[in-house]
């Protein structure tokens, strides 16, 4: 197999509300190799956010270990963890998290401020070979406002390539869209994973869009209740020209 960009040993998180004690992480394993395209699923109070907020080096366990890419999440500083979330990850929001004020083309540079090492002209060069992949190409003076929600959230995630991070994170990331425009999004993630081998993991409490990835962990109460393969990875591609016609002026 390939390497270990996630390694999620016995994770707990506990937390304190007034007197009472959250158990909000109940001892919760799993690995996620290089390449591979996981969804974690799990109704409202399952542990999902944080467990997100974990792995996405947010937070950190009160118990267990996470090891990202190799680094022990639990023994770093504050910097230290935005350090790595800046470099080994690409986060992408439901609510896209765009600059309003700001082009398609600074927008996706963002990440790359806080790089001294790059000069302006890598950062442009870089941030265009992202739009590219993510074919905004055309788009790239645009603002946020003047784009479409699936074109916002091609930005975000354009914005996620940009670092060449170990893994996409993403969070409900078609939960503001409709249907077509959730197949869109999906299909440009399965090309990312299957072409360039990027590593997705990507959080959702839809079956269908689960249904697109090569693998599905569910929560239930703060522990894993079931770590399954898909068998039959459904085409966002094919699933989305299968769509009528009527679907695509919903």
């Amino acid at each position: 197999m390939g390497n270990k960009i996630l390694d999620i040993k016995n994770l707990k998180r506990v937390f304190k509300m007034g007197s009472e004690i959250v158990h909000a992480l109940k001892g919760i394993s799993f690995i996620v190799e290089e390449g591979e395209f996981v969804t974690i699923m799990g109704s409202s109070g399952s542990g999902k956010t944080t467990l997100l907020n974990i792995i996405g080096c947010l937070d950190k366990p009160t118990d267990g270990d996470y090891l990202l890419d190799g680094v022990n999440v639990k023994l770093l500083s504050r910097n230290e963890l935005a350090g790595l979330r800046n470099n080994k990850i690409g986060f992408v929001f439901q609510s896209y998290n765009l600059l309003a004020r700001t082009s398609a083309l600074e927008n996706v540079e963002l990440p790359l401020m806080y790089n001294s090492k790059i000069s302006s002209k890598v950062r442009e060069e870089k941030a265009k070979q992202a739009l590219h992949a993510v074919r905004l190409d055309d788009r790239i003076d645009h603002l946020p406002s003047q784009l479409s929600g699936g074109q916002q959230q091609r930005l975000a995630i354009a914005r996620a390539l940009v670092n060449e991070p170990v893994m996409i994170l993403a969070d409900e990331a078609t939960g503001n869209l409709d249907t077509k425009t959730s197949y869109e999004i999906m299909s440009l993630l399965q090309e990312l994973n299957q072409q360039q081998k990027k590593t997705i993991v990507f959080v959702t409490h839809e079956p269908d869009i689960a249904s697109f990835s090569s693998r599905t962990i569910t929560l239930k109460d703060g522990k894993v209740i079931k770590d399954t393969k898909n068998e039959n990875v459904r085409s966002a591609k094919e699933e989305l020209a299968a769509l009528p016609v009527s679907d695509y002026n919903s």
